[in-house]
């Protein structure tokens, strides 16, 4: 069984700073590319950044130069440090991965639950 778990979400004021994490475990034989995604209130699910297994990233237009995403592979760990958050940065963060697992032993898409980034004075 595989789980996605999201942290580090919450409060901040506009041009503030959050990092949020994602961590994966269970039956993990590989992890292909990690993502996030947001969704803001009454809007749909966006992809905000991803990173291959070879740290190749790309970047929703709208967060490029304040976002970085990174992964730590040895701890199935991926990161996403946002800086000069805007109000329009509010939503759900969701993790997403693409893994195979020993369990299925082919590439599948897994999600976590979601953390809150609430970009508010």
């Amino acid at each position: 069984q595989v789980r996605l778990v999201e942290s580090g979400g919450g409060l901040v004021q506009p041009g503030g700073s959050l990092r949020l994490s994602c961590a994966a475990s269970g039956s993990i034989r590989s992890i292909n590319t990690m993502s996030w995604y947001r969704q803001a209130p009454g809007k749909g699910r966006e992809l905000v950044a991803g990173v291959t297994g070879g740290a190749s990233t790309n970047y929703a237009d709208s967060v490029k130069g304040r976002f970085t995403i990174s992964r730590d592979n040895a701890k199935n760990t991926m990161y996403l440090q946002m800086n000069s958050l805007r109000p329009e940065d509010t939503a759900v963060y969701y993790c997403n991965a693409n893994l195979v697992s020993w369990d299925h032993g082919y590439g599948m898409d897994y999600w976590g639950k979601g953390t809150l980034v609430t970009v508010s004075s």
